[in-house]
This record gives structure tokens, sequence and C-alpha cells, in this order.
């Protein structure tokens, strides 16, 4: 557990202090675009986790501040592993994730040995390295559609995207039972609801999302792909079924369009913040900066095996690198 913040800091100017020692560890700071604003507004990159991994390792950064969750800041690890890698919080896990124990998919991956694993990268190091191409949201659709149809498939741990997957090409690929927590508590009734309020409002929804909400999208696609969609489609509101934290860039990129978050069961957003995503806080930022911990580490021999699946998406799905998971600069 992350020890709790005992140091008093309330007279310190937290966003000068940030700056001050980014110059001074040689740092680039990343954000998710579930991330508070605050944390967006001062990274040098927001965008969706892999993208944001990519970009860090191409920087001459000596450390890397990411502001996300577990996963991404172990996914920036396994590219930069000559980098320092930090996590304001190493509590923030995700609820996918959490479903996936390594020894639990290992058992499961030896029980169906004529199964090849595509695995969504909201999965842990470990997870990555017993899998056999890692996908992403907007990368899936390439991937799958390079697989024999006759190939037996496991994905995991998401059975939301698996399943749009499925729908959409006609597979039958074997589904580890996990799901996001966000996502989950979208409300069909209350998207219904929202929807008659706003009768010409399109919705983009994540993949994530249950059927019943993916269902009455107009757009399904990734964060980066939702962000995308707003700034094409040609009305003046969106509803929006994801971690509502996105609408911040929405807002700052079209600000004469209205954007709704899709309400959860209660009729508002507040069960579709991401828990583990506000964990992370200006003054554990500047903690980890000064003390350059929480620091992910990681065994080579099993960074070396995370690596291998990665780069297996990297070679099928180029193509898409860069659109679906795009990051957008920031002001640093």
């Amino acid at each position: 557990m992350t020890a709790p913040i005992r140091e008093n800091l309330s007279g310190l100017d937290l966003r000068a202090e940030i700056e001050r020692l980014r110059k001074e560890r040689n740092a680039v700071i990343l954000a998710h675009y579930y991330q508070k604003p605050e944390i967006q507004d001062l990274a040098d990159f927001v965008g969706d986790s892999l993208e944001l991994s990519r970009k860090a390792a191409e920087t001459d950064a000596e450390v890397i501040a990411f502001c996300g969750v577990k996963f991404m800041a172990e996914t920036a690890k396994i590219l930069s592993p000559e980098k320092i890698v930090i996590l304001p919080d190493m509590d923030a896990g995700c609820s996918l994730e959490d479903s996936c124990p390594p020894e639990q998919f290992k058992r499961f991956r030896e029980q169906h040995p004529d199964h090849i694993a595509l695995t969504y990268i909201n999965c842990s190091a470990a997870v990555k390295a017993l899998s056999d191409i890692i996908v992403t949201s907007s990368s899936a659709e390439t991937i799958i559609s390079q697989i024999p149809p006759e190939q037996k498939i496991i994905f995991g741990p998401d059975r939301h995207l698996g399943g749009y997957m499925n729908r959409k090409f006609g597979r039958d690929m074997l589904l580890w039972p996990g799901v996001c927590i966000v996502h989950e508590a979208f409300s069909e009734t209350e998207l219904l609801k929202l929807k008659a309020q706003h009768p010409d409002a399109p919705v983009a929804a994540h993949p994530e999302c249950p059927p019943h909400i993916v269902d009455h999208a107009d757009y399904v696609g990734s964060t980066s792909g939702i962000l995308q969609f707003a700034k094409s489609f040609p009305g003046d509101t969106l509803i929006v079924a994801t971690e509502p934290h996105i609408i911040h860039q929405m807002e700052k990129a079209l600000p004469e369009k209205n954007f709704i978050g899709a309400p959860g069961a209660d009729g508002n957003c507040n069960c579709n913040i991401c828990p583990y995503m506000a964990l992370n806080t200006m003054e554990k930022l500047y903690l980890a900066l000064r003390d350059l911990q929480p620091r992910i580490e990681m065994d080579e021999e099993l960074r070396l095996a995370a690596r291998r699946s990665l780069d297996r998406m990297l070679e099928m799905a180029s193509g898409t690198v860069g659109k679906g998971d795009v990051g957008v600069p920031g002001v640093g």
C-alpha cells in the first residue's frame, strides 16, 4: 500500500515545484485522458496508455512520471528499461488487471493449448508475458482481421471488448470474464432518457462498455478515437460513454460544442469516475518527482517476454498506432 501523505504541503506552489523538478530530473510527465484536468494541463503528453509510453521512449528524458495506473507505467518500463519510471500512487491499479491474476491465466492457457492468446493491454506485465499478441481498443480489429477464422483464440481480460469483436467479426473467441468497473457502471435506462432529451446528439462509446450501451452508440472506439470523433461530427452536442475526464480535452479543443457524460445508474456521472485514476494527485506527483518513488522495477526476463507480445502487436497493427491510440501534446 502507498503510505498516506503526512507532510504539510499546503504552503507549496505545487505547479511551480513540479516544473522545477521536471527540469532538475530531466523528466517527462505523462497523463492519461482519465486524469484530473489539473494534471492533464501540466503534462508533456496527454493520451492513451500505449502511445504515451511510445512517446516517452522517443524522448531523451531520464525519468518518466506516468500519471495513470500501474499497468501503464509497467508498459513504459517495458519500452524504456533504461529510464526511471515513477507512478504517483502505486495503489493506482485497474479492475481489468485485478480480474486476471497471472497464475490463473497461465492455468487457463494450459487448459486450451490449441488457442492463441490475444490480450488487451489493460493487464499486468506478467500476463503480457503469457500472451501471444497484445491489442489495444483501436488495434484489436486490425489484428483479429489478420488471424485465420479457424484459429482458436482466447481474448482477455475484457469480456465486453472481446464480445464486441466476436459480434463484429462473427468469431467465437473464448472470453476471460473481466470487466472495467467504470464502463460497467453506465445505465441503459438513463442513457435512453438522455437521448430523448437530446434527440439529435450522437453517442460515442468505448468498446469496454457492455452491449446494452454499445448498441445505442453511433461511434464505438478507443478514448483517442472518441476524441477524434468529437472533432469531426457535424452537430453541436455529443453524449460520451467513457470516463468523463476525457471531456476536459474535448472542451479545450472544441469550446463551441456541448459534451455530456453518459449517466450511471444513479442518473449522474459520479460512479463513472475511475477510482484508480483519481488516486493520482498533484501532491503525490510532486513527491514522486522529488523522491523518485514509487518506482516501477521489473525483472529483465519478464520485461523481454512482455515486450515480445507488444512487438507482435506493433508488427501487425502499425497502421493503427498514432491514430486510435494517439497522444496529444501538453503544455510541457
